[in-house]
């Protein structure tokens, strides 16, 4: 009877002793929580790259040569394409209030700079009607 207590004994201290010497990985407290971006960092960020737009026109500013649609500020250039109707057009053809879409890449000066610029609600293209079923 001893020698099977001593057994047990002796089997549970080796166990006792192999559990407390096999690490433990608990979370380390040591890392410093990463910085979150306030939303006006990310608002800033996403509209670094270049992206299309749309919305409303809320204002034109002809002598500085930009838009704004929303909050958005878009510098108009030479280079910028300009369609109202699907024809060409200038920038003095844009209106407050009417749908507005386009392109703009990161220009040299930190801008938004619009590449393409569409006045009034896009004409549907032929590829979008739909056609009646065939019977």
């Amino acid at each position: 009877m001893k020698l099977s207590f001593l057994k047990v004994l002796l089997i549970t201290a080796i166990c006792s002793l192999a559990f407390s010497l096999t690490p433990l990985h608990a979370q380390s407290t040591n890392k410093v929580p990463a910085e979150k971006k306030s939303t006006k960092d990310q608002k800033d960020s996403e509209h670094k790259s270049a992206h299309p737009f749309h919305g409303k026109l809320a204002a034109i500013d002809k002598n500085a040569k930009t838009i704004t649609v929303g909050k958005s500020v878009y510098q108009i250039t030479s280079e910028t394409k300009i369609k109202k109707s699907e024809k060409p057009a200038l920038l003095e053809d844009g209106m407050v209030g009417e749908p507005v879409s386009g392109y703009a890449k990161p220009g040299e000066n930190g801008k938004m700079v619009s590449s393409t610029l569409y006045f009034g609600a896009k004409a549907e293209s032929a590829a979008g009607k739909k056609t009646p079923p065939r019977k």
